[in-house]
């Protein structure tokens, strides 16, 4: 029997294509009636992009992204606080990808066609609930009018932060958790800035930050990019999570009128953006199991984070080789999963909550306030390279993409 997949996002296709090419037959299922390119930008961490290197993605990676040169930090008067080269500019075997959600979606989706067929992928089927016994487990659907059942030798919720499996699995466990910080998002055709392969985080919370990195080249045959941008600003308001919803230029433009940079002037970029949307940053409590018999969970439907440490899509594509190595290792699907979740149920956890309280942009926090919100004289003189280095040194081990864990992995094949 197939293993069914509900969710044809990052997490769902990349454990497609892993379980195909260790021959587990898999079908995967998607609630939207054709897989098209939503959301905006996200970032490739190395430990994602050596798995993704691994499924032989990496070349079509190359052409549709951009490779990460350096990561670096601003004050929101434009000043430097510190920068990191990343990915193979600091010696990692794999890059750090720079990418629009719906081109690497459009990539594994493509690769996992190419490998089980596109008769594999059946979209326009709704989830509404989850069963099993001793010997399978069934995915019940709603396919327009109709109800569909599906039975497999498994089932895994890669269904993102609303899962219908997870609420099936942990019928008392709330909605997502409002952080207390809104954000607005968007993309812009614009001049590269700083090296062209600069990731850029900026400001802070209490007046605003931005998170800004380019996600295409050469979008218009004069050397333009598409601009990712992301404004994050304090406010007790906040509605439902929706990956679609309009945002309104006017509820945050103001945090960022004045932040005209010598190479780059943000509010101009913002407001030349072709459509602004808007969602809370949210997460939930770690869970205290993923995994029940022939069911379990992956990606954010698991463990939905922040996204302060750009690390939600690898952490799904960890989860994927996880449990697709799992299910090689062994055929007893309950097993399976349980293994699976034993290897990364702790791990992830640790990543969700350092991403409440010491992501890598907490170098801009330590800087706000030990400046009280003010320009400095020298940034020496306000935090040690050391400290920050450390920040984001820890970061990196908490995630699992510092070079030494990496190298490790290498070794060991």
């Amino acid at each position: 029997m197939d293993l069914l997949i509900i969710g044809a996002g990052i997490g769902g296709l990349t454990l497609g294509l892993m379980a195909q090419r260790r021959g587990i037959p898999v079908r995967i299922f998607e609630a939207a009636p054709e897989i098209k390119p939503i959301g905006v930008g996200i970032s490739i961490l190395p430990h994602a992009s050596k798995e993704l290197s691994e499924l032989g993605l990496r070349e079509e990676l190359e052409k549709v992204a951009v490779t990460a040169k350096e990561s670096c930090f601003f004050n929101r008067f434009g000043q430097f606080i510190y920068k990191e080269p990343v990915g193979t500019y600091a010696g990692y075997p794999w890059p750090q990808f720079q990418i629009h959600r719906g081109d690497l979606q459009q990539v594994l989706y493509n690769a996992f066609v190419a490998e089980a067929g596109a008769d594999r992928v059946a979209t326009g089927h709704r989830l509404i609930a989850v069963e099993q016994d001793g010997e399978s487990a069934t995915a019940v659907f709603t396919v327009g009018e109709r109800e569909v059942r599906v039975r497999g030798a498994g089932i895994v919720g890669a269904d993102g932060i609303h899962s219908v499996v997870r609420r099936e699995l942990h019928p008392n466990d709330g909605g997502p958790i409002y952080s207390g910080v809104n954000m607005w998002r968007g993309v812009t055709v614009w001049q590269p800035y700083l090296t062209g392969q600069s990731y850029m985080r900026a400001g802070w919370l209490t007046h605003g930050k931005m998170v800004i990195y380019p996600i295409r080249n050469n979008v218009d045959g004069k050397g333009r990019q598409l601009i990712n941008w992301v404004a994050e600003v304090e406010t007790p308001d906040h509605e439902r999570q929706d990956w679609n919803k309009q945002g309104r230029l006017e509820d945050f433009i103001g945090y960022f009128e004045d932040w005209h940079f010598d190479f780059l002037d943000v509010p101009a970029m913002i407001r030349a953006a072709e459509v602004i949307l808007e969602y809370p940053m949210v997460d939930k409590d770690p869970l205290a199991r993923w995994s029940f018999g022939r069911i379990t969970l992956l990606g954010d439907a698991a463990h939905p984070m922040y996204p302060r440490g750009s690390n939600g899509a690898g952490q799904a594509i960890l989860d994927a080789r996880a449990l697709a190595d799992s299910l090689a290792a062994d055929r007893d699907v309950a097993a399976a999963f349980k293994a699976y979740e034993d290897r990364r149920l702790a791990a992830t956890a640790e990543v969700v909550r350092t991403n409440r309280t010491t992501p890598p942009d907490a170098i801009l926090r330590e800087v706000y306030l030990r400046t009280g919100d003010k320009p400095f004289e020298r940034i020496e003189d306000v935090i040690a390279p050391a400290e920050m280095a450390a920040i984001t040194n820890r970061y990196k081990k908490i995630a699992g993409y510092d070079r030494q864990s990496l190298e490790e992995k290498r070794a060991a094949g």
